[in-house]
């Protein structure tokens, strides 16, 4: 049990399971009263639990971390003064049991599930909440804990201004005697109390009926403009995944309404069932980029499929959260390439997500795919790039293990067997084995329970596999692409299938001049060819046929700058030789992107100047032609060196107030401060967010006063709204080439950090993880890790220390400043 402070206690799984045996819960009548909010602080909520319980005459207890001001249980009462750190004991249950708590919750400003926003623009009011993992306690009385589903019916008495949305279509509004009105939704599914949500507001809401769904879409209305223009982007790919899915799966989503509201201050998105709640930094300020369409489709197609993987059927404990995470990211990949114009999303995924998978996994955060989770407080720690990325990745490979037909009717029968239920592992892979003929139980002992990331290498005809330290590798089933240069192009000689077993596997392989370890990208590992290869790879990846091919060979050479077995200039030169004749929206975006990480933090601080050159001069090139100007950009707004770099972007910023934006913080980072060319682009954005920007431009000057000014918003007023806008922000605050100025943060971040424990997930990883100092030295190096390791340190904060620890000493070895 987590016990380190007076909080609230953390659900333990030895308590979870010992309530899982004695208690069944039958259904949640949950009163919501919104109207305190208007212009207070207060929500309040009434529940009515109806359960059973095995054991009559023994006890428990449900969660609250509400004040409760009255309690009854079978018409008898209960003393509110008995609830303690987030708990009210429930004594002597019948067989049958009606419990009814009405609480009141205060800290509705913190995000911590419950988020009251008031928009800038027009003082308009807006109430959002997300559960996960057990954030549920907060708004009303439950059983937070994933296992014991039940029935939800929701009324909610609200401002009669504003609109309400919750996980079902509501049946009635009616007007209240006392002022505002009554909303009474339909009774869901039986679901997990942390997929249950209400959302209230003077929302702007746009409708379609697609594919037989009636499909909604909300956001505060000082954006209205921004969803006019990306609304049929949203209802198509809505439209594309829920037919996709509802096919390869089986099982049709469950109800005719589908809604996604965006709402402010919220990073992420989280997948209640039929009402997913976006940050709306999503709604992006100037017209989307290819890749952030992308990326945006990618968050919506993730989230509709927990329709199926976590609320259909949902893991029984967090150690099998991967069941949830792991799968919703396979899944969105998978269906942006077969439902939806994104076809190239394998090598986008390759290019970005998986090498943040790799990142975690090499480093002393890395942690099994199914983690020993004791109690929620660790869960909270998990939600990773291991449990999402390379659980994606390592369900590529089950599927390429397995093969993909068999592995589609493992998940159908799993989804027809288990509808509404709770599930673990091996639920999952017995339903794949069963139907590929297979037992995957040693598969499933050597991805699932080893932490970790083996190295493929080739060595004449001899494929050798080491685990991680050298342990023990997995078996894996990959292709080797081979290619003979041929007339100045690469020509794709075939593909060698392989399927490891052991150390050392034996391949035989055709004549060519470049052997692709892992092509087409079916496992995860790190891989490494033979030098003749590597050579070629290096020198002619943008050759490659394939886009995934070329996203491999980019991320094998960033692998290796990162791991010390490459230069900076070095994987620099590849990622820019590949762009030399990329033209994919899909991936020129983030390898854009990776040549700017690796000149600006993998280069020495005296040569960042040049690299970033480098990066800029590719950028302004690419952004000469219409399709990949957007991206192309950003990425040199963000490089820009010389003067006609400024000039092509004054250019362009002209009619795009979020370029014009980056370009200004670019300036100030570089002394070019224009507090009155800040006030006239204030003046002429309509985002009700634009002050934020204005602190960006402010924040990104290697002044102290102006990064104690960000510090401020960020940790004392946490004022920076979470998502798109906190990542901006971070880029702004950490410059390299800005260390004196920065180093006294470094120290500053090791006090803020463990204050952010056990809050709101989707905003404090952002002030958690996203903020882990990119300037240090040894003593900061020793301060965080020593921090690490104290006991009772929240293993969320610890994670975040123990992996920013790894990644900063090899960028840090990488500028020759250790």
């Amino acid at each position: 049990m987590t016990d380190t402070d007076t909080g609230p206690l953390s659900l333990t799984r030895a308590e979870a399971e010992e309530r899982f045996a004695l208690l069944e819960v039958d259904r949640y009548d949950v009163a919501f009263d919104l109207r305190g909010l208007l212009e207070g602080d207060v929500l309040e909520a009434t529940s009515t639990v109806t359960f059973r319980c095995d054991e009559p005459g023994s006890s428990t207890f449900i969660d609250c971390v509400a004040t409760v001001t009255r309690a009854t249980l079978n018409g008898v009462e209960l003393d509110p003064s008995t609830q303690d750190r987030g708990r009210l004991p429930l004594p002597d249950l019948q067989a049958d049991n009606v419990l009814v708590v009405t609480s009141s919750q205060s800290d509705t400003a913190s995000a911590h599930g419950i988020k009251r926003t008031v928009d800038p623009s027009d003082k308009l009011v807006y109430v959002w909440t997300t559960f996960e993992p057990d954030m549920a306690r907060r708004a009303f009385a439950n059983f937070d804990q994933p296992d014991l589903k039940a029935v939800h019916g929701f009324t909610a008495s609200a401002p009669d201004t504003w609109v309400v949305c919750s996980n079902s279509r509501h049946t009635s509004i009616e007007d209240l005697a006392d002022g505002g009105k009554l909303w009474t939704f339909a009774d869901t599914p039986r679901l997990s109390t942390y997929v249950t949500v209400v959302n209230a507001g003077p929302f702007y809401e746009r409708r379609e009926s697609r594919g037989g769904y009636d499909l909604g879409l909300f956001c505060r209305q000082s954006l209205r403009h921004l969803l006019d223009r990306d609304a049929d982007e949203f209802f198509t790919v809505t439209e594309q995944g829920l037919a996709w899915f509802g096919e390869k799966f089986g099982v049709p989503f469950g109800q005719e309404k589908y809604d996604q509201v965006f709402v402010p201050d919220m990073g992420g998105a989280m997948e209640n069932w039929g009402c997913v709640t976006w940050g709306d930094g999503v709604l992006f300020r100037s017209d989307p980029t290819y890749d952030q369409r992308r990326q945006a489709a990618s968050i919506n197609l993730h989230e509709m499929a927990h329709m199926w993987f976590g609320d259909l059927v949902t893991m029984k404990w967090w150690d099998d959260l991967w069941l949830n995470e792991a799968f919703a990211s396979w899944a969105a990949t998978w269906s942006l390439v077969g439902a939806t114009r994104y076809t190239d999303s394998w090598a986008a995924f390759l290019a970005t997500g998986k090498l943040e998978g790799y990142r975690v996994d090499m480093g002393p955060a890395s942690h099994p795919i199914r983690g020993d989770v004791p109690d929620v407080s660790q869960a909270m720690a998990n939600f990773d790039a291991i449990s999402y990325q390379k659980g994606q990745s390592v369900l590529r490979q089950l599927s390429a293990y397995a093969g993909e037909d068999a592995f589609l009717e493992g998940l159908r029968a799993y989804f027809r067997d288990h509808a509404w239920g709770n599930t673990r592992l091996e639920d999952l892979t017995g339903a794949v084995g069963a139907a590929s003929g297979q037992d995957l139980t040693t598969w499933e002992s050597q991805w699932l329970d080893e932490s970790g990331t083996d190295t493929l290498s080739l060595d004449g005809d001899v494929l050798r596999a080491a685990g991680p330290g050298g342990g023990r590798p997995r078996s894996h089933r990959l292709d080797i692409g081979c290619y003979a240069e041929d007339d100045g192009r690469l020509r794709h000689v075939g593909d060698v299938e392989v399927r490891t077993e052991g150390a050392e596997t034996r391949v035989e392989l055709p004549d060519a001049d470049l052997f692709v370890v892992n092509d087409h990208d079916l496992t995860f590992a790190a891989v490494r060819t033979d030098k003749a290869s590597l050579d070629v790879m290096l020198r002619r990846a943008g050759d490659l046929p394939d886009p995934v091919s070329r996203a491999l060979a980019v991320a094998t050479a960033y692998d290796m700058l990162v791991k010390g077995e490459l230069s900076g200039d070095d994987a620099l030169t590849c990622v820019l030789g590949v762009l030399e004749t990329e033209r994919l929206e899909g991936i020129v975006e983030p390898f854009l992107r990776m040549a700017g990480l690796i000149a600006s933090f993998y280069t020495p601080s005296a040569d960042i100047t040049a690299q970033r050159t480098r990066v800029a001069d590719s950028a302004a090139r690419l952004a000469t032609e219409p399709d990949l100007a957007q991206g192309a950009l950003l990425a040199l707004a963000a490089n820009a060196t010389k003067p006609e770099h400024f000039a092509q972007l004054d250019a362009a910023a002209e009619h795009n107030i979020g370029l014009a934006w980056r370009v200004a913080a670019t300036r100030a980072a570089q002394g070019d401060d224009d507090a009155e060319a800040v006030e006239r682009l204030l003046e002429r954005d309509p985002d009700p967010d634009a002050a934020v920007s204005a602190l960006i431009v402010r924040a990104s000057r290697n002044l102290t006063e102006a990064k104690e000014e960000a510090w401020h918003a960020l940790y004392a007023e946490q004022s920076v709204p979470g998502g798109v806008v906190m990542g901006q922000m971070i880029r702004a605050f950490w410059r390299p080439e800005q260390r004196d100025v920065l180093m006294p943060f470094t120290e500053r971040y090791l006090q803020e950090v463990p204050k952010l424990a056990g809050g709101g997930m989707l905003k404090v990883f952002g002030l958690i993880g996203g903020m882990f100092p990119m300037v240090g030295d040894q003593r900061f190096l020793d301060d965080a890790t020593a921090l690490a390791k104290e006991p009772g340190t929240d293993p969320t904060v610890r994670a975040a220390l123990l992996g920013g620890v790894d990644t900063l000493v090899r960028k840090l070895r990488a500028r020759g400043e250790l």
